[in-house]
């Protein structure tokens, strides 16, 4: 089968691309996630690091 040579604007198929739309929940789940992983460096990470620093074991 030889291929066409129409350009895409002519053959209007299979050019049509369309999104999925992330559901609420996941982006909650998102959300939580940086949440903890902005909490966590905070409470544990920074201090941690600040004693390895000052005194090296």
């Amino acid at each position: 089968m030889p291929p066409d040579n129409q350009s895409a604007e002519a053959e209007h198929k299979f050019h049509n691309y369309t999104t999925n739309k992330i559901p609420w929940y996941v982006r909650l789940i998102w959300v939580g996630f940086w949440v903890f992983v902005v909490v966590y460096t905070v409470r544990y990470l920074f201090p941690a690091m600040q004693i390895e620093i000052v005194t090296p074991p």
